[in-house]
């Protein structure tokens, strides 16, 4: 990972990586950034990551519990939620159910 580029595009190549039918944390990100207090700054990331001109996988990044709360950033109050289904992802109460299935740690499977 190239340290000379902004964080916020540091953080849209992670979150290029999550595999189709996995979700990560802001935490992950920053962990694997070697930021962990960042979690939140990485939200704000994925909070602007519409404005980028290839497509970011932002449904795929929760909070560490599995909350979907960065839901109201997409167009349609239940899009994130249906995005993650398509995904195998069991959603009650916008949690992910199946979190410890769905987790994909970005240190482990990337290394640092």
């Amino acid at each position: 990972m190239d340290q000379n580029k902004g964080f916020f595009q540091r953080v849209y190549e992670v979150a290029r990586m999550i595999p189709y039918g996995r979700v990560t944390t802001y935490g992950a990100i920053a962990r694997y950034l070697g930021s962990p207090g960042a979690a939140r700054m990485v939200g704000w990331a994925m909070n602007q990551s519409h404005t980028c001109p290839d497509y970011i996988p932002a449904h795929r990044v929760v909070n560490r519990v599995g909350l979907l709360t960065g839901k109201h950033h997409f167009e349609g109050s239940m899009v994130m939620q249906e995005l993650l289904e398509n995904e195998g992802a069991i959603i009650q109460e916008n949690r992910i159910m199946n979190m410890k299935e769905m987790f994909w740690d970005p240190v482990e499977e990337l290394g640092l």
